[in-house]
């Protein structure tokens, strides 16, 4: 057998895409942040397009999605295009070139006008300064290694040691919490470790209190250590009882401190109050902003389910595109160009449509079986999957998946993921289905009324729920609660 390289020729048979398939789903999926954005892309890239005023925009957003043979905008059906030279209703088209050497015109006047400003508007040293000074004044936010960067030039640090100051402050986490050990630090700078526990004991003194430390041990003894309180009980239990605190044991604290169990209580909520992060307010802020795709509110006694389209650019065809391509006086490749654009940009309008509509659809069907979540609350929310919500609203279950992603719905109980509607169901007693999330929060509600004394077992809240007629797992139940961030029983008794 020979080798080296070969060139073959094979057929094969593949799905793929088409572009417009794509963009279609791309609309579908993109939430109303990311769907004003690629809008306005669009616009700026197909000159046909235009937002329409608030007046036209039904009108015109219906209209651009119908063919109409009688519309010149309208790409025929065979190759030999002839234009018509006249509009629809019979009045002449506009003369393309008198209004292009308009705006040339008008153009060179406002160039004209500039450029005379320029020169009789000069700016002088002063507005520059000024101007400079504005932009040097814009608010910006200072990250945790600026802050304490900072602090290292204005502490009494010798200058000698401000590189090494810096080295370990590169170290440091957004958290505050030092990265690297002492002897690391000295191995990769070949500087004593004496001289690197010394400045990170001047770093350790920066605001905010604590940073520095290596774990969060030395991070709450820190804090305490800057209020002076190196002899209260709370610094005693952080040095010598960190393990026991974790796992709250409170009488082997008790006993370890020679205390009574109340002192150590009330030194625990004194624990609690310290920052466990100290760099947490120099995180960058990473709000994210939500607009909900639909609305939902009672009118009389049927609920009403509108979508969000103020914040969507509503699209036309721009009729100065559509008089161009009846122009006789163009060629070929211009005419081609505008179809294709025309085409695009009807396209666009027809996918946004559609979206709405099958974002629409899909909520009514949820309203339409949530009604007793909407009218009584979360512990009434009903088990639902997108495969019953799809074969009603007509479109595969990968498609309510698109629709549904990232979007939120504003309803009477609050704003909600559209997700957050599609769970699974617990059977009861009864025969009815009960949705896990419904289940979920009646346990949240049970943990939350229990004596904190004597706290719940995963299994006696098994024998409640079975007593309500909701028959559970005890590993679910401990599932569910690890989910809802509730601590073992035995972590959350109270002494």
């Amino acid at each position: 057998m020979v080798q080296g390289l070969q060139l073959r020729q094979t057929l094969t048979q593949s799905l793929v895409l088409a572009p417009q398939l794509q963009q279609s789903l791309a609309l579908l999926q993109a939430p109303t942040l990311e769907l004003k954005a690629l809008v306005e892309q669009e616009l700026q890239q197909n000159p046909v397009l235009e937002e329409a005023p608030a007046a036209d925009q039904v009108e015109d957003a219906l209209k651009d999605t119908k063919a109409d043979p009688n519309d010149p905008a309208e790409p025929p059906a065979d190759l030999d295009f002839d234009p018509a030279t006249t509009k629809n209703d019979g009045e002449p088209v506009d003369d393309f070139q008198v209004e292009f050497d308009r705006l040339v015109q008008l153009d060179q006047e406002w160039r004209d006008h500039f450029s005379q400003t320029s020169i009789t508007q000069r700016s002088t040293a002063e507005d520059e300064e000024r101007r400079q000074f504005m932009f040097d004044s814009l608010v910006a936010e200072t990250s945790l290694q600026q802050m304490l960067l900072e602090q290292i030039r204005e502490s009494p640090l010798p200058q000698t040691d401000w590189a090494l100051a810096e080295m370990i402050v590169g170290n440091i986490d957004d958290y505050g919490y030092l990265k690297a050990t002492v002897e690391e630090l000295a191995a990769g700078t070949g500087t004593p470790a004496e001289r690197i526990d010394s400045v990170l004991r001047a770093i350790q003194a920066f605001e905010p209190a604590g940073v520095g430390a290596r774990d969060l041990r030395e991070c709450l003894m820190l804090q305490l250590e800057r209020a002076g309180r190196q002899d209260s009980l709370e610094y005693r239990i952080i040095r010598d009882f960190m393990q026991a605190l974790g796992r709250r044991r409170i009488p082997e604290i008790a006993r370890g401190t020679d205390t009574e169990v109340d002192e150590v209580q009330d030194a625990l909520e004194n624990i609690a109050k310290l920052e466990p992060r100290p760099g947490r307010a120099y995180l960058p802020d990473d709000d994210h902003f939500i607009l909900p795709e639909v609305f939902v509110h009672r009118s009389g006694d049927d609920w009403v389910v509108t979508t969000n389209n103020e914040h969507i650019p509503h699209l036309r065809i721009s009729n100065t595109y559509k008089d161009l391509m009846s122009h006789g006086e163009n060629s070929p490749e211009v005419k081609n160009y505008i179809r294709e654009k025309i085409r695009a940009g009807k396209f666009l309008i027809k996918s946004l449509h559609q979206r709405q509509e099958t974002i629409l659809n899909i909520a009514r069907e949820i309203v339409k079986r949530q009604k007793d979540f909407l009218d009584k609350g979360v512990a009434h929310l009903k088990p639902m999957t997108m495969v019953q919500v799809a074969e009603v609203v007509g479109v595969h279950e990968t498609t309510v998946s698109r629709a549904v992603s990232g979007k939120y719905i504003q309803t009477p109980q609050g704003l909600f993921e559209m997700k957050y509607f599609f769970t699974a169901g617990i059977q009861t007693e009864s025969g009815d289905g009960m949705s896990n999330t419904s289940v979920k929060d009646m346990i949240a509600e049970i943990f939350a009324r229990e004596d904190g004394g004597h706290p719940l077992s995963d299994q006696e809240v098994v024998r409640i729920l079975k007593e309500r007629g909701i028959v559970i797992a005890r590993r679910t139940v401990a599932k569910y609660r690890t989910e809802l961030n509730i601590l073992p029983s035995n972590l959350r008794k109270v002494y």
